[in-house]
């Protein structure tokens, strides 16, 4: 992979949200780098914590700061116990 070819440091990544699949962020976060990227708005997620079904990021309602801080949320394919924020 490029990134260890490079040798290039770094301890954090933007991508766009067409890179938001579970693979790249998965290895991402085994490199231990922190990634931002934004959802498309029809991603299924999961901030009840398994107690609603899931339901597209768009119709997620947001504290102020939860807005400001984020918040944990399951997207929809990943492992049971894995949340991004």
């Amino acid at each position: 992979m490029w990134v260890y070819q490079k040798g290039l440091p770094f301890t954090g990544v933007l991508m766009d949200s067409g890179y938001a699949t579970k693979t790249v962020m998965r290895h991402r976060e085994q490199m231990q780098k922190t990634y931002y990227c934004p959802l498309k708005t029809n991603r299924r997620v999961d901030d009840s914590a398994g107690t609603t079904p899931y339901q597209r990021v768009d119709s997620l309602t947001w504290t102020q700061a939860q807005r400001k801080q984020g918040k944990p949320i399951k997207i929809r394919g990943f492992p049971k116990d894995h949340k991004v924020k």
